[in-house]
């Protein structure tokens, strides 16, 4: 399966929760495809501590890196606009349900919460 990681699950893997190290090590062992995007990647960046810098880099090395083209971004801007109705995704988490909905792909996250207004499938730990 094809799994976009959140940027929460990736926090928490560099913070060293252990269920978050323990998902990414069953992601490859189960022959999943992990990705990340720039919505991911710039998140994360915003927070990291510089002695994590390392570990995030090794964490992106075996990762696909994906930027998703206009279908997706409208998509996203859907799921946005109902949220002002509703209690929905931010921006950001719409562009990463998106990339991954649009990628047929699930995300991996804890915060099932933040993604509870769009149809992607969700991958917890």
């Amino acid at each position: 399966m094809r799994i976009l990681t959140d940027s929460a699950f990736v926090i928490d893997y560099l913070r060293g929760v252990q269920a978050a190290e323990a998902r990414w090590e069953a992601v490859f062992e189960e022959g999943d495809e992990p990705f990340v995007n720039e919505i991911v990647v710039c998140e994360v960046s915003a927070g990291l501590l510089e002695r994590d810098q390392s570990r995030f880099s090794a964490f992106l090395e075996p990762v696909e890196f994906i930027q998703t083209g206009p279908d997706a971004a409208i998509l996203a801007g859907r799921w946005r606009s109902a949220a002002e109705r509703a209690a929905g995704p931010s921006t950001g988490d719409a562009l990463i349900a998106a990339a991954a909905y649009t990628d047929g792909a699930a995300v991996l996250t804890r915060n099932t919460r933040d993604f509870a207004l769009t149809p992607v499938r969700l991958v917890t730990y």
